[in-house]
């Protein structure tokens, strides 16, 4: 009798000591996952704000913006050494932010959009299932342009803003990441 309790609290215990370590692992793996979701969804606000800063019109004599949308923005920028002005886009489609980068080839030069290089910032966006835009425009006072494609000349200020979350339901919950660029070819108070 005494061996059966012996060996039923034996199990019992290891069944408790398991449960807490399976439990543990599952709770760090998910932290981890989303401490990577956000730093990715970070290096990807860094690497907008740099394009952004470097907006200038395209290889074609294009104004510099083309699209102005909550979370849709597309613009020229020169984004590597090549001296050549990049068409740059950055959307959010469902959760998932894209970059996408077309190069000008041809004289006049030429924007090919049907085979970009697309990049993958970051697929845990939660911007449209919170109806928070990811992108705003501001013109030179500071005021923020609500119709930003009907105005596009007068955007001066861009602020990119990025709720990232891989699990909405669990803890512990959502991460607001923001930035902001004005575009350095853009400036008319100088």
């Amino acid at each position: 009798m005494e061996v059966i309790m012996v060996t039923s609290i034996s199990t019992l215990l290891m069944l408790v000591i398991t449960f807490s370590i399976v439990s543990i692992y599952r709770n760090n793996a998910y932290a981890i996952a989303q401490t990577g979701e956000v730093d990715n969804a970070r290096r990807g606000l860094q690497t907008w704000v740099q394009d952004a800063r470097e907006m200038d019109f395209g290889a074609n004599g294009a104004y510099a913006i083309q699209y102005a949308g909550a979370h849709h923005f597309s613009f020229y920028s020169d984004i590597d050494p090549d001296a050549v002005t990049e068409f740059i886009e950055y959307e959010l489609v469902g959760t998932t932010l894209y970059r996408k980068v077309h190069k000008a080839g041809g004289f006049p030069a030429m924007y090919s959009t049907s085979t970009p290089s697309t990049f993958t910032l970051s697929e845990y966006v939660q911007n449209n299932i919170e109806a928070i835009p990811t992108f705003r425009y501001y013109n030179n006072n500071g005021t923020e342009i609500l119709n930003p494609n009907a105005l596009i000349t007068d955007v001066r200020f861009i602020r990119m803003q990025l709720v990232v979350n891989i699990d909405p339901v669990r803890a512990p919950g959502e991460f607001m990441l923001e930035g902001g660029a004005t575009p350095r070819n853009l400036k008319d108070n100088l």
